[in-house]
C-alpha cells in the first residue's frame, strides 16, 4: 500500500529545490551592490578646460572670465591704441546709459499697465481678440526690459575688459576680435567666428 506524502514534506522539498536559485540571486545582487555605491560616490565630471584656462563653449553662453593670462598681440595695433581704446569707452558710456533709461521706462510702463486692472480682469471683444492686450503688452514690456538689462551687463564687462587690458581680446578662443566688430558692437566679446559656433 503506497503512502501519500504529507504537505509539509512536499513544500520542503519544494523550498530545498529554490533555495539554490535564491542564493545564486542573493549574490548576484551583493555583487552589483559595491558597484552601484561606488559609481554614486564617484564625483561628476566637470566641464572639460582648454589649456588656457577657459571652458569650452558646449552648453555655455560665456566662457570662465579670468584671462589675466593673456596679452594682447602687437599685430592689433588698434588695441594698443590709447585715443581709439578712449573713443570705444566713451561709446561703451553713452550706449550703457540708453539701455539703462530704456529699462527703467519699459518697466515702468509695464507696471503702469497693470496699475489700474484687478487681478483677473481680462477683455474679450472685437479689440483685444481672444485674449487679454493688456497682459501680452505688459510681457513685451518685461521682456524688453530685461534684454536692454543684459545689453547693460554685456557694457559692463566690456568696460571691465577695457580695465585689465584684456578688450578686444575674444574670451571664447585666442585670437583677437576684428576693429569693425568691436566699433560696430563695442560690448563685443567673441569673434564673429566663435559667435556663430554658439547658435
Amino acid at each position: 500500500m503506497a503512502t501519500k506524502k504529507s504537505p509539509a514534506k512536499k513544500t520542503a522539498k519544494k523550498a530545498a529545490k529554490k533555495a539554490p536559485a535564491k542564493k545564486a540571486a542573493a549574490k548576484k545582487a551583493a555583487s552589483k551592490a559595491p558597484a552601484e555605491k561606488a559609481a554614486k560616490k564617484a564625483p561628476a565630471k566637470k566641464a572639460s578646460a582648454s589649456s588656457s584656462g577657459r571652458r569650452s563653449l558646449v552648453g555655455m553662453t560665456t566662457p570662465a572670465t579670468d584671462m589675466s593670462d593673456r596679452t594682447i598681440p602687437k599685430s592689433a595695433k588698434y588695441l594698443h591704441d590709447k585715443k581709439w581704446l578712449k573713443e570705444q569707452r566713451e561709446a561703451l558710456i553713452r550706449e550703457r546709459a540708453n539701455y539703462t533709461s530704456s529699462a527703467e521706462r519699459l518697466a515702468a510702463e509695464a507696471a503702469a499697465l497693470m496699475a489700474d486692472r484687478e487681478p483677473g480682469d481680462v477683455q474679450f471683444d472685437e479689440e483685444s481678440g481672444e485674449g487679454d492686450t493688456i497682459a501680452v503688452e505688459r510681457d513685451r514690456d518685461l521682456a524688453l526690459s530685461a534684454a536692454a538689462r543684459q545689453a547693460v551687463s554685456d557694457i559692463d564687462a566690456a568696460l571691465e575688459r577695457l580695465d585689465s587690458n584684456t578688450y578686444g581680446l575674444c574670451i571664447a578662443g585666442d585670437d583677437v576680435i576684428p576693429k569693425e566688430r568691436l566699433e560696430a558692437i563695442p560690448e563685443a566679446s567673441v569673434c564673429v567666428t566663435h559667435k556663430i559656433s554658439m547658435f
